[in-house]
């Protein structure tokens, strides 16, 4: 079991499906995941716990069990890869404020997405 008590199912590849065939401006490419993850306030004592629905080697939209503020400096922990990167939010969603994009300070491959896309390197 993880640290923090959390049983994670290990994510799949025969799951994971690349988003491909639409050109826009991100800069990596999003793959769907679901994996659970911590996140906390730099600076201060908020803590929540929440969940992946898509990850890129730049960043991720997760889900949480409380509303996080917008261009929040934050740590996020991947419970799967037990990885911890500095992050910020840069998206909240106006339906569903426990919806949030967040982008890593240091892209990389915290996830544990073990064949990852062409574009993330490595």
């Amino acid at each position: 079991m993880p640290p923090g008590g959390l049983a994670d199912e290990k994510p799949s590849n025969n799951n994971l499906a690349v988003n491909e065939g639409t050109h826009d401006s991100r800069r990596s490419t999003r793959v769907p995941l679901k994996v659970t993850v911590e996140v906390k306030g730099r600076g201060y004592g908020f803590k929540c716990i929440g969940e992946t629905v898509n990850v890129s080697l730049h960043g991720a939209l997760i889900q949480t069990h409380a509303a996080l503020r917008a261009d929040e400096p934050i740590s996020i922990y991947v419970h799967w890869s037990r990885k911890r990167a500095a992050a910020r939010t840069v998206y909240i969603s106006s339906e569903n404020p426990l919806m949030c994009g967040i982008e890593l300070e240091q892209p990389g491959n915290i996830w544990g997405v073990s064949l990852p896309p062409d574009d993330w390197g490595g």
